[in-house]
């Protein structure tokens, strides 16, 4: 039997967002957001799900409070829907979404459970979205404007602030891909995108620094690990750039000043270049406090010609696969946060997300989701690893607390470890709930 330790001050946690759990799209003075508008063109997301209603956590956010405290976290990251605060993007402050987020913080602190908060997790305003959305650099100063009402407000009670969730996601797969909101297929006004979102995190962060708010800041970016399949050096640079998709491209502006050149080279013979103005690399590269980590999987691929953006091809070993698809990696996870901390030093690093998607239902009222609790086994093992192999761990936050809307899937896939009946609403504890309870309070678990 073997026994996994964690250092006594790790800081546990879960985590969620808004849109996916907010329900309440239309009460108290909240605008549209592009969420709103892609969920409701028909065939862009699962069974024509929205997060009208959600997890009605809105409403409810005093019940799933006390089941964090049961749960015996120390930290709840959330995200703040931005049409809440400001509906129109810019403009008048809605004092009222404001109120919100003081209750629910007040809640939280009450409990014991420090806010993390996400200012960006894909919510943007509709109404800027109209005006180009984050191709258009007027949006970077409606966030700046939007991050700075937020540090003022909350200054004091909120001592930990992720700028932006997983910018790849909110630029090349909603842009490139298509797959998420707002829905379009055009690499560079990825690109565009991708590089916008980056100076309005550097601009956000020089503001935290100027109001002197007090706590720390950093963001929230998506990686996974993607391993050659030989040694031959055309798979090696295959894996390489289907990484650094990920990475470098959202690592490097941050924390070496300038872009990957060889991604820069690679994009600018698929005619696509980084719009770069005065001094907005200094912008990006603002020093920050922790680095968030989300990762859920990765691969093994090769190379291979005019396969995707990279010529590169996944190459499927067999691996036991979660019910959305994607494989349990937990080798990729060590790998990864290895690989971060040998490439940008020693920051301090928070796994602002991890879990796994299993759809079990509950039978005679319990929820044996024993995937996610090997999964999570797995991965907090691998976790270990990456901390005594010198990776600067502060805290792990598994996603999520709730099944909820999970963006272009609907309520198909179940990522929480309370299960949500979508019909009633009623949360039900999972097994993996109870399993994870345990760790927080005893620091360990064991293997056998």
């Amino acid at each position: 039997m073997t026994i996994i330790q964690f250092p006594k001050d790790l800081i546990w946690g879960a985590a969620t967002a808004s849109y996916q759990i907010e329900g309440a799209t239309q009460e108290d003075g909240r605008g549209l957001s592009i969420w709103d508008t892609f969920s409701k063109i028909p065939g862009k997301v699962v069974n024509g799900d929205n997060g009208d209603v959600a997890c009605d956590s809105y409403h409810r956010y005093e019940e799933d409070i006390a089941i964090m405290k049961d749960l015996g976290i120390k930290a709840y990251r959330f995200s703040v829907a931005w049409p809440r605060i400001y509906p129109n993007g810019t403009g008048e402050v809605n004092k009222k979404g404001l109120d919100y987020y003081h209750r629910l913080v007040d809640k939280l602190l009450e409990n014991g459970i420090e806010p993390m908060c996400t200012l960006y997790h894909w919510d943007l305003p509709q109404a800027l979205q109209d005006k180009g959305g984050w191709d258009n650099r007027e949006t970077i100063d409606a966030f700046v404007q939007y991050a700075e009402t937020m540090f003022t407000e909350f200054n004091g009670k909120i001592n930990k602030w992720i700028t932006l969730n997983e910018p790849w996601c909110s630029s090349f797969l909603s842009n490139f891909i298509g797959a998420h909101a707002p829905g379009f297929t055009d690499l560079q006004l990825a690109t565009n995108v991708a590089h916008h979102l980056m100076v309005a995190h550097g601009k956000a962060v020089i503001k935290f620094r100027e109001l002197k708010t007090s706590g720390e800041i950093g963001y929230a970016p998506n990686v996974e690990w993607n391993e050659p399949f030989s040694n031959k050096q055309e798979d090696i640079d295959a894996c390489k750039r289907a990484g650094a998709w990920f990475i470098e491209w959202f690592f490097d502006p941050v924390f070496k000043g300038s872009y990957p050149q060889f991604m820069v080279e690679w994009f600018k013979n698929k005619g696509v270049t980084v719009p770069i103005e005065e001094n907005d690399l200094e912008i990006i590269s603002q020093p920050i406090d922790f680095l968030g980590i989300n990762y859920y999987t990765g691969s093994v691929g090769r190379y291979k010609e005019n396969s995707g953006l990279f010529d590169h091809e996944r190459v499927d070993q067999g691996y036991q696969k979660t019910d959305i698809g994607w494989n349990v990696y937990p080798e990729g996870f060590y790998n990864v946060l290895k690989y971060i901390t040998e490439n940008y030093g020693s920051v301090p690093i928070y796994i602002t997300e991890n879990g796994s998607c299993y759809n079990d239902e509950p039978i005679d009222g319990r929820v044996n989701d024993q995937g996610r609790i090997d999964y999570l086994r797995q991965h907090l093992t691998a976790l270990r690893r990456s901390i005594d192999s010198g990776v600067n761990i502060k805290g792990y936050l598994t996603w999520s607390l709730l099944d909820n809307f999970e963006w272009a899937e609907g309520y198909t896939m179940r990522f929480g470890i309370v299960h949500v009946n979508y019909r009633t609403l009623e949360r039900t504890k999972k097994e993996s709930y109870y399993w994870y309870q345990k760790v927080i309070e005893n620091g360990w678990f064991t293997i056998k």
